[in-house]
């Protein structure tokens, strides 16, 4: 027999890819963090020997999911600055908080707690923008998470960086530091067109084309942006002009597009994340995800930052996907589960690209990994596993997930998190921002 590192029986294996298949009784081999074999159980058995074999006789084993847009830290306001609009929202609450506030502290234990709720909820791989990315990186690796931790670039001074020269300056010297860490790589993160000029995007362009990185950037997220683009252009087109869009332009939001930009964006190759519960919560505009996919658009899936979701659930996020994109499009056909539970996979690392990596539970890939449970009562009677865990299932259900075959949750307990710990540094940062 063959001795490996882990087993995993399941009563239910959903790889992804090829889509839409449920392996039932079948097995999940590990070893050297990466998936060697899968396989049906009783063949298995005889095949294999492990140091670790779990028996998850309940359970359907899926690929990790994929965050493909958050701000970790600023799960420190959740909850802070609800029902109001973007532009309000930002301007006269969340950039004078962060104004005041911002740290490497804050970024660390905000990163912390993001870290810990994506973990519990199944996420094993997150794509952030936000300030002290080396803080976030740091963090993610202390915690064993993956991710694309975004070179951040502003053209306003924050306690980061005085100026965009300096953001591309410190985000290039991150990069050379983590580009072989297996877990984390680094795609620049311009913010948006609205507060990043021409020359530093172009800056941008450059070094990610030489650099072979992906861009990601908020785009089209309000009509408020639309409206009032650079010179009465609307920033697609702009962004088309400065050459950015092409196959590694990763756009976030997209809820304001026509048909021609829908036509154009398919035609270059990039992709979208879509953020719909945060869209929905702040009121800014519906991405016709349906038309976009039909377009041949990859469509991924993210949750924003918790100040404006106000989690980092994606079970949510995929639920809310599938619904929202059936009343979006007028037909109850839009979306399906299996295209929801793709977003949130498989989607989100092409997009990231990491599709090679992760994103199904495919035989050489990294084993990110997680279980839920689908005996709660909750998702019962079942009678198509991914149906039950887009539509009925809930984030408390995930049991266990591991990331490169490393066990980060266990049976519902964090394995690298200090739960006691973290709930006073986040009581202390409550009783800061609440003054």
């Amino acid at each position: 027999m063959t001795v490996v590192d882990t087993l995993i029986h399941a009563r239910w294996i959903i790889p992804v890819e090829p889509e839409s298949v449920t392996l039932e009784h079948h097995t999940l081999v590990i070893d050297g963090g990466r998936i060697i074999d899968l396989l049906p159980t009783g063949l298995a058995q005889q095949k294999y020997q492990a140091t670790t074999t779990e028996n998850l006789e309940n359970h359907a084993l899926l690929p990790g999911l994929i965050n493909s847009h958050t701000h970790a830290a600023m799960t420190l306001m959740r909850g802070i600055a609800d029902d109001l609009q973007l532009m309000d929202w930002l301007q006269n609450h969340i950039w004078p908080l962060e104004q005041k506030w911002m740290s490497e502290a804050f970024v660390k234990d905000g990163t912390d707690l993001a870290i810990a709720e994506m973990i519990l909820g199944g996420t094993t791989c997150f794509n952030d923008m936000y300030f002290f990315p080396e803080i976030t990186a740091a963090q993610a690796i202390h915690h064993g998470i993956r991710a694309s931790v975004g070179l951040i670039v502003i053209d306003f001074p924050t306690v980061w960086a005085e100026n965009s020269a300096a953001y591309i300056e410190k985000g290039l010297a991150l990069h050379e530091q983590l580009r072989h860490h297996p877990l984390i790589s680094t795609p620049f993160a311009p913010h948006a067109p609205y507060t990043v000029s021409d020359e530093p995007l172009q800056k941008i362009k450059t070094l990610a084309d030489e650099l072979e990185l992906p861009i990601h950037i908020h785009v089209h997220e309000t009509l408020f942006e639309t409206e009032n683009g650079q010179n009465g252009q609307r920033p697609l087109q702009r962004l088309h002009e400065l050459g950015l869009v092409d196959p590694s332009f990763i756009a976030v939001h997209m809820t304001q597009l026509t048909d021609d930009e829908i036509a154009r964006f398919a035609e270059a190759g990039a992709h979208i994340v879509h953020c719909p519960e945060s869209n929905l919560k702040l009121a800014s505009g519906f991405c016709p995800v349906a038309k976009c996919i039909a377009a041949g658009i990859n469509v991924a899936l993210g949750t924003d930052g918790a100040a404006s979701n106000n989690d980092l659930d994606m079970f949510g996020e995929m639920r809310t996907a599938a619904l929202l994109g059936k009343a979006v499009a007028g037909d109850a056909s839009a979306i399906p589960a299996m295209t929801a539970l793709r977003m949130a996979t498989i989607n989100g690392a092409k997009a990231l690209g990491l599709d090679n990596e992760i994103g199904s539970l495919s035989i050489g890939k990294a084993a990110d990994v997680i279980a839920i449970d689908l005996s709660h009562l909750e998702t019962q009677p079942l009678y198509c596993p991914i149906s039950q865990i887009v539509y009925a299932a809930s984030r408390q259900q995930v049991t266990d997930v591991w990331v490169a075959g490393k066990r980060l949750l266990k049976q519902r307990h964090l394995t690298t998190v200090n739960i006691d710990e973290l709930r006073m540094k986040i009581a202390e940062w409550q009783e800061r921002l609440a003054n």
